[in-house]
């Protein structure tokens, strides 16, 4: 997974509003949708993406699939983002 394709799939406001929901737990791409005013194939593709990111899994049970978050690609980001500012302890240039 590159870093590149985890901010991409990050940067829609619908695929980030899709992690959200899926903090609560796994949903099936029917429960997603019904959540947009966007097509199911335009939901299949935001899946799709986020999956890529390995951002989301899914697993089959029986003839659904359900999709939930992935939160250690977060945190791995969460944890660049905060090397980046630094500690709050560290003086800063001036």
């Amino acid at each position: 997974m590159a870093m590149q394709d985890t901010l991409r799939a990050l940067a829609d406001p619908t695929r980030r509003e899709t992690l959200t929901l899926l903090r609560a737990g796994p949903l099936t791409a029917g429960q997603i949708a019904e959540k947009f005013p966007v097509s199911a194939a335009a939901v299949s593709r935001h899946l799709s993406v986020l999956k890529e990111a390995d951002l989301v899994r899914d697993r089959r049970e029986g003839k659904y699939i359900y999709y939930e978050l992935n939160a250690s690609v977060l945190e791995e980001i969460l944890l660049w983002l905060t090397t980046l500012k630094g500690e709050e302890n560290d003086e800063t240039l001036e």
